[in-house]
């Protein structure tokens, strides 16, 4: 196939995201499935029970962090190893396809590897392509790797852990939290760690950077100093996501304060940098160092809402996206100005992006509710906890109230697909939305309805 026959193919698989994605993705799942099931990864060198196989390869493929079975007991070291190769290729993947559907989409995102791929001419440089693919590559493993020597270091300095076993440990971790993942080689994942900051906020870190994006944190490195310039993308992604970041540690240190199974249990200081790792931690990462179960009501709450939202939509965080969050406040906002256009900074946001936004939001109301629904015929579990799982599987947050490990198979099943759709539906609507537009060639008369 000669290179512009393979541009054409190419363009041709982003004309049909959906089938291309949710293939991959199957296949990855499949191919994990059948890994985990063979008697070499598991810790007692029997085969694994196929659920429990299914269920841990769907939550690392997309990168959620839920699990049926103890992470560290129940699979062998090359067990885990499957389970980190399914994280990076499924948070990798995810990451490249993003980026990739934004540079398609809006052609300005300042890249050095820009694509030409503009509306009118439906063109795209394979070299471009190719470039772009390597250095989203090269962010993704940078990233993990300087996050992978401060938690080794760490492990080995401060807990005495021989070099091979820190290295691991480093690794492990680094990729699980850059990828938004949350898988942990403890069994109260990081509850042990709540106090110490060279653990913490080394993790935190990488969770905000993955769920920022290749795209945003590229052009933030390359024009920070000029964030008139930014484009909508960037300001929007990081304005909300200070603000969430601001609001969620505020909320949550607030209201577990006094809490003894909480905050309640650590020194002030310890508290601040616990209250900072719980609101930060919804973004889609999956690790705690407070017991979720033990949260006050309003806590939930709140971590319900952040999970829902998300991070970025170029990261490897999951939820609707805080762009999606960002473009509907402006929509709001300019009704309640009585303006007749939507506009972010000196841009004009156009109407089929209005539309796929509020089209993203309500489909995942509408699946939450109908998982949560299904879900509360088979658990006894207060409502409560069955949305704040329900809406951790859709939001690929793999944060856990410990009710899917109680859930009957069907019920982990039905968790199980709540992650597929929640990771690979977002991102397939979004762009069978963006790229296929449909213009219509009349109008019809107007009519104005009655609304609220």
């Amino acid at each position: 196939m000669t290179r512009s026959g393979l541009a054409r193919a190419v363009l041709a698989g982003f004309r049909h995201p959906a089938q291309v994605v949710a293939a991959a993705f199957a296949f990855a799942i499949a191919a994990g499935t059948a890994l985990l099931s063979a008697p070499f990864a598991t810790a007692d060198g029997r085969p694994a029970d196929l659920l429990d196989a299914f269920f841990t390869a769907t939550s690392a493929v997309c990168v959620t962090g839920l699990a049926t079975v103890d992470t560290a007991d129940h699979w062998s070291p090359m067990g885990q190893v499957v389970i980190l190769a399914l994280v990076q290729a499924g948070g990798l993947g995810i990451m490249t396809l993003a980026t990739l559907l934004a540079v398609l989409i809006t052609g300005r995102l300042g890249l050095r590897a820009r694509m030409l791929a503009q509306a009118e001419t439906k063109t795209m440089q394979l070299t471009g392509l190719r470039r772009l693919i390597g250095q989203v590559a090269a962010f993704s493993l940078t990233a993990e790797v300087i996050t992978a020597a401060v938690l080794a270091a760490r492990f080995s300095a401060g807990y005495g852990e021989p070099y091979g076993r820190a290295a691991y440990l480093g690794v492990f971790h680094a990729v699980s939290a850059f990828n938004n993942a949350g898988f942990a080689l403890w069994p109260d994942s990081l509850v042990r760690f709540a106090a110490d900051p060279w653990i913490c906020l080394p993790i935190a870190t990488a969770v905000i950077v993955g769920g920022l994006g290749f795209p945003v944190v590229f052009e933030l490195v390359r024009s920070w100093r000029r964030p008139r310039t930014w484009s909508v993308l960037t300001r929007l992604t990081v304005t909300i996501t200070v603000l969430l970041l601001v609001c969620g540690t505020l909320t949550i240190t607030a209201a577990e304060w006094s809490n003894p199974a909480t905050l309640g249990a650590l020194d002030r200081d310890d508290r601040l940098l616990a209250g900072f790792f719980t609101g930060a931690m919804p973004r889609s990462a999956g690790f705690n160092s407070l017991d979720i179960a033990q949260l006050h009501p309003s806590s939930l709450l709140i971590t319900d809402a952040l999970m829902f939202i998300g991070g970025g939509s170029a990261g490897t965080a999951g939820g609707i996206k805080v762009t999606t969050l960002g473009v509907l406040a402006f929509v709001v906002w300019t009704e309640l100005r009585g303006e007749s256009r939507v506009n972010v900074g000196r841009r004009r946001l156009g109407e089929g992006v209005q539309r796929q936004a509020l089209a993203v939001a309500l489909l995942g109301l509408t699946l939450v509710a109908a998982a949560t629904y299904l879900l509360m015929l088979f658990t006894p579990h207060r409502l409560e906890l069955v949305l704040f799982e329900a809406i951790s599987a859709f939001a690929t947050a793999g944060l856990s109230a410990g009710v899917t490990a109680e859930l009957a198979p069907h019920g982990q099943v039905l968790i199980a697909l709540l992650m597929f759709i929640g990771r690979v539906g977002p991102l397939t609507l979004f762009s069978a939305l963006a790229l296929r537009e449909r213009t219509r060639h009349y109008e019809l008369p107007e009519e104005r309805t009655i609304v609220g």
